[in-house]
């Protein structure tokens, strides 16, 4: 679905007409970079645009607040991206150690 087309002059006409009539103390409404949206308003428009992530493809992981040394966590942060998904692994790693089972790596 087009988001958007840009209004013509009978459009912007209607609409300045429909438009409520604003106070002299306001700014005059400027009509020149204004768009048609297509059923429903703005609200509609705006769900419409909003971006949803899928279902996810991997199992849904928790967001939990550890305390780290200061210097583990610049270090982790200088090795670059990924670097959480990295501290993950190893932690995987270790746990299977643990418990003897064979780890699953994630990449």
């Amino acid at each position: 679905m087009p988001t958007s087309k840009h209004f013509s002059p009978e459009q912007i006409a209607a609409a300045k007409s429909a438009a409520p009539k604003r106070t002299a103390n306001k700014n005059a409404i400027d009509w020149r970079q204004a768009t048609v949206t297509h059923g429903g308003g703005v609200a509609a428009t705006l769900e419409g645009l909003r971006q949803f992530r899928g279902p996810n493809k991997r199992p849904v992981k928790e967001q939990v607040a550890i305390r780290l040394d200061q210097e583990l966590v610049n270090a982790l942060r200088a090795s670059g991206p990924g670097w959480q998904t990295r501290v993950n692994a190893v932690l995987k790693d270790w746990m299977a150690k643990q418990s003897g089972e064979p780890s699953a790596r994630i990449p």
